[in-house]
């Protein structure tokens, strides 16, 4: 089934809002992308502010999509992390080159001040969520949102220091970390 051109526009745009930044991206730099004139980019869209909340649900779904895949790809919630973890191997050319997309989205609006600076910081959210749920599948309930939160975090970090450093060997070492630091985890529920 081919793809509407509002579709075009929302995946175009979200490329564009991860590479270049939101506040530098264009309607002109979307309407080019999609290869379409601003008459008819305009039928679809009135405002950047308009695109960016299609983006943000576009992030939404494909992140609500991606949390299942991990849900059923992992037999064990520690297979289940290492999903998540495994996201910086399976994308470190991007992160190496913008960043994470979740995190300087958020970063950026925030910055901006942009009224949908909370809605970006869903995605976030939703991957805190779905983190607290494995780490109480783990057993560790008592503290599952403390160390979902802490996953969360160092993986911002790697994906920050990968962008400043560009060090494929680091975002290894660090993904390999991490994974020990889930199985530690993991073996101190055990030892109860």
């Amino acid at each position: 089934m081919p793809i509407s051109t509002r579709d075009q526009i929302v995946e175009v745009a979200d490329d564009l809002f991860y590479s270049q930044g939101f506040d530098s991206t264009s309607f002109a730099d979307i309407a080019a992308g999609v290869k379409i004139s601003r008459g008819n980019f305009y039928y679809h869209f009135k405002t950047k502010d308009q695109i960016l909340d299609a983006v943000i649900d576009l992030r939404l779904a494909k992140t609500r999509t991606m949390l299942d895949q991990w849900q059923t790809a992992g037999t064990t919630p520690e297979e289940r992390i290492g999903c998540f973890i495994d996201i910086l191997i399976a994308n470190k050319s991007k992160i190496m080159a913008y960043g994470c997309p979740v995190g300087t989205l958020c970063s950026e609006l925030s910055k901006l001040d942009h009224a949908a600076k909370s809605d970006a910081s869903r995605i976030f959210s939703m991957f805190r969520d779905w983190l607290r749920e494995q780490f109480v599948a783990l057993g560790r309930a008592g503290d599952a949102d403390e160390l979902a939160l802490h996953l969360l975090g160092r993986s911002q970090g790697v994906a920050t220091m990968a962008t400043a450093f560009r060090d494929e060997e680091f975002v290894r070492n660090e993904v390999e970390d991490m994974k020990g630091w889930v199985a530690e985890r993991a073996a101190e529920c055990k030892k109860s």
